[in-house]
């Protein structure tokens, strides 16, 4: 076990541009992951979490052909990039990167059965509930509406 740590440490000495690549890389997905989530979060209605899961897929303008394909896009769209993020998450939980933070930004954009459940299970905790809406009130946003 040992020798496997030299020979890591001499290789990561002789490949400094590396281990700073990968640095620069992990910290450059922190903050592109803290960005999109925080920019999610602002953006969704402020009754996201009361309506029923029927309401929040209603068409607003009255549908139409264009309203259907447009959105059959973005799901299809989102849950691509979903599947990407879940997938880099795992990767990165062996590799530097921050991987819980990817697959749960990840499982946000993805559509699966039981996810309006596991979203509400977690936004049972206080602590949740009030960091998102801090996070909200800095941007003048009003707060989420649990009930």
């Amino acid at each position: 076990m040992i020798e496997i740590l030299g020979a890591a440490w001499s290789w990561s000495e002789a490949h400094q541009w590396v281990v700073w690549a990968v640095a620069a890389g992990s910290l450059g997905s922190l903050v592109l992951s803290v960005v999109l989530v925080s920019m999610v979060l602002i953006h969704l209605p402020a009754d996201h979490y009361s309506k029923p899961r029927a309401a929040l897929f209603a068409p607003s303008n009255g549908g139409g052909l264009v309203s259907l394909l447009a959105g059959g896009a973005m799901l299809v769209v989102r849950n691509v990039l979903g599947w990407m993020f879940v997938l880099a998450g795992f990767a990165m939980l062996v590799l530097p990167g921050q991987g819980l933070l990817s697959i749960l930004a990840g499982l946000v954009l993805i559509d699966f059965p039981g996810k309006r459940r596991f979203e509400l299970r977690l936004l049972a905790s206080p602590v949740v509930r009030d960091a998102m809406n801090w996070l909200r009130r800095r941007a003048g946003r009003p707060p989420f509406d649990f009930t």
